[in-house]
């Protein structure tokens, strides 16, 4: 099966392919099949068994971030931000900030552009330039950290990034980007789904901001009392 079929299925923030509907199911946990097909994906980071590796998608943005790095200074977090590189443009100060307070920064590519429907040159093109405005802030560090917006990504684009960059998809997605799903019914998903090396996904965009501002101080307040610590990649 070719790996942009099966990354079709993947659970992501498009609701349309090529213009036609997904048939993408809502899977809040990556199911082990994917994972085993696409062994230059890192989608969980096995070794402690009390560790699990947040990540935040899309930002920096004003108010939102500040107040996810307010509720991390609180639990005593550690987190990834993955970031458009666009918003580290407008918002240096905030990157600068999430960097101080000892968390890291992954690439998202500048633009959220889809794999699927760049050519690789583009596609390169675009993630370099993010890259460029993250390496102003942050210690250059080898390898860099990449996250394909959508979870799109063609196995040619997976080839030619994968020399320079950790590709990190995620063990658990929250879906606090949708505005179909329950709150706390996705908050019961995702502690369930949670374990020892995931990587999950929250969302840094103003869409996910209300269920976010829910999900996220329960999560955290629910792993902590299990003795559970929270690590930014590579940490």
């Amino acid at each position: 099966m070719a790996l942009k079929t099966i990354l079709r299925y993947l659970p992501a923030k498009s609701t349309q392919i090529n213009n036609e509907p997904s048939r993408r199911m809502h899977f809040y946990k990556t199911p082990a099949l994917l994972k085993s097909l696409t062994k230059k994906l890192y989608w969980d980071i096995k070794g402690g068994d009390r560790d699990i590796y947040l990540t935040f998608d899309d930002g920096p943005i004003p108010g939102l971030t500040e107040y996810i790095l307010d509720m991390l200074d609180a639990y005593a977090a550690k987190a990834t931000f993955f970031c458009v590189g666009d918003n580290v443009r407008k918002y240096p100060e905030i990157a600068k900030n999430t960097i101080l307070r000892g968390h890291r920064l992954g690439n998202h590519t500048f633009n959220h552009v889809k794999g699927w429907q760049s050519s690789s040159v583009a596609y390169l093109d675009n993630i370099k330039k993010c890259q460029h405005y993250i390496d102003l802030y942050q210690p250059v560090s080898e390898p860099a950290i990449f996250r394909p917006p959508y979870g799109q990504i063609t196995p040619g684009q997976i080839a030619l990034l994968s020399t320079e960059y950790h590709i990190i998809m995620w063990d658990v997605l929250a879906y606090d980007f949708e505005k179909k799903h329950n709150a706390q019914k996705s908050l019961d998903k995702i502690l369930s789904k949670t374990g020892p090396g995931s990587i999950v996904v929250f969302h840094d965009n103003y869409k996910a901001e209300e269920k976010l501002k829910y999900m996220l101080p329960r999560f955290l307040s629910h792993f902590k009392e299990k003795g559970f610590n929270f690590k930014k990649i590579g940490q």
